[in-house]
């Protein structure tokens, strides 16, 4: 029979296993030399023993509201590029919706009465001098009279600054979103100045796969990078049932080019990110890392790929912005030498309003090798009463009636140990 022994390493205590095993309370730097269980490997081989403190690719995120932009009626922002700075001054594009009319659903829609929050919109462009406070200059991007594509709603641009000119990429809309699913393949606008005007290019330029593939029935969330000589077009995708099938719902692809307008080709592999509601892309170190989102197995997490094919997971995180659009002053740059991200913006539900409209805002974090934010680097964050207790994740009085219902089924007796 193994003894197990209690004694103390350095005011600490440890525990000895047997025949001199040791894992002392002080984590040893480097993975012990006899068997562990495969926690502990885990945290040699995929982790760190520093956990996140150590961790080049954890942060947690801070949020600030933005000056400048202004809430009222049913005025709703979203979906924010990548920041450029051109001569002093930060520039980001978004999806920006005016209605006399909140959203109603796809059955509801008209020409005038949005079906969500994206629908019935144009792509606007604000600046600032600080990231803080921001100065709505108008739209950048129109829809074109029906039946050019994209005449019912244009969305979630991003944005890429190409030998001298600039190249918008966005979703374009050519039936009322919800239809069938949030059907939207990506198209583009260029402009010789970063103020535009911005010309639509009236056509696709990633378009949907085929019916049986992943992404047959959306190309979202386009997001440019420049690694290896080519421009990288990541999208998010979804299948032709939105995933009520039980098929794949969402996921991430990329698609390679070498000119801004394409022709792109998909990656064989795709999709190349299995998890995720929007892409969110910058260079690190030789390769890139990826913020991934909300949706699927590996949603919450920072991943990162020596190629921009092959992903890995580097760190779980909470809290999350969701639509990053970072300040990444070398994602177009292909140095080798990617230094990450401090800030962006995002977008979050207006409070009153809920998910009828949204509102930027501002996200800090430390995915950077030019910082050390310790503050970021702190993990087991802790929420108050009004975070639990808010509609998304307060118990509704629905699903409460039916938890009573399943009492009796689900809250048998406690069963003593030992009775057979």
């Amino acid at each position: 029979m193994k003894m197990k022994f209690v004694f103390f390493l350095a005011g600490l205590p440890a525990v000895l296993f047997g025949e001199g095993e040791i894992f002392p309370a002080l984590i040893p730097m480097e993975k012990p030399n006899y068997p562990v269980s495969a926690a502990v490997a885990r945290l040699y081989d995929q982790w760190n023993p520093h956990e996140d403190r150590g961790n080049e690719l954890y942060s947690n995120f801070k949020y600030t509201p933005l000056k400048g932009l202004p809430m009222s009626g049913n005025i709703s922002r979203r979906d924010p590029t990548k920041i450029l700075k051109i001569a002093g001054l930060y520039h980001v594009w978004y999806t920006h919706r005016d209605t006399a009319v909140k959203p109603t659903g796809a059955k509801n829609a008209t020409d005038t009465i949005p079906s969500t929050d994206w629908d019935l919109s144009d792509i606007w462009h604000a600046t600032s001098k600080d990231g803080f406070t921001w100065k709505e200059e108008g739209p950048a991007v129109k829809r074109l009279p029906k039946p050019q594509y994209g005449w019912r709603s244009i969305s979630t641009p991003d944005i890429l600054p190409w030998k001298g000119k600039f190249y918008m990429y966005y979703q374009g809309f050519n039936e009322i979103p919800g239809l069938r699913g949030d059907r939207a393949a990506v198209t583009a606008a260029v402009s010789d100045s970063v103020w535009g005007p911005f010309k639509p290019v009236g056509r696709v330029i990633i378009d949907f796969g085929g019916s049986d593939d992943w992404d047959s029935n959306a190309i979202h969330d386009p997001y440019p990078v420049v690694f290896n000589g080519k421009i990288y077009l990541y999208f998010k995708g979804s299948p032709g049932k939105a995933g009520r099938d039980g098929t794949l719902v969402r996921a991430q692809g990329v698609a390679i080019a070498d000119h801004p307008l394409g022709p792109f080709k998909k990656s064989p592999k795709n999709p190349v990110i299995n998890s995720g509601h929007e892409t969110c892309a910058f260079p690190w170190k030789k390769g890139l890392a990826a913020i991934v989102s909300l949706d699927g197995p590996e949603k919450n997490t920072v991943q990162y790929s020596p190629d921009g094919i092959n992903w890995e997971v580097k760190s779980l995180i909470q809290i999350p912005p969701i639509a990053p659009g970072p300040f990444v002053p070398d994602a177009y740059a292909d140095t080798k030498d990617g230094r990450g991200i401090t800030w962006g913006l995002c977008h979050m539900m207006d409070r009153e309003s809920g998910a009828n409209n949204s509102i930027l805002a501002r996200f800090d974090c430390d995915l950077s090798l030019d910082v050390d934010r310790q503050v970021f680097k702190k993990n087991n964050l802790r929420f108050d009463d009004e975070t639990y207790f808010q509609q998304s994740v307060a118990l509704d009085a629905k699903l409460r009636k039916q938890i009573v219902a399943e009492r009796k089924k689900t809250d048998r007796e406690t069963i003593s140990g030992g009775v057979k």
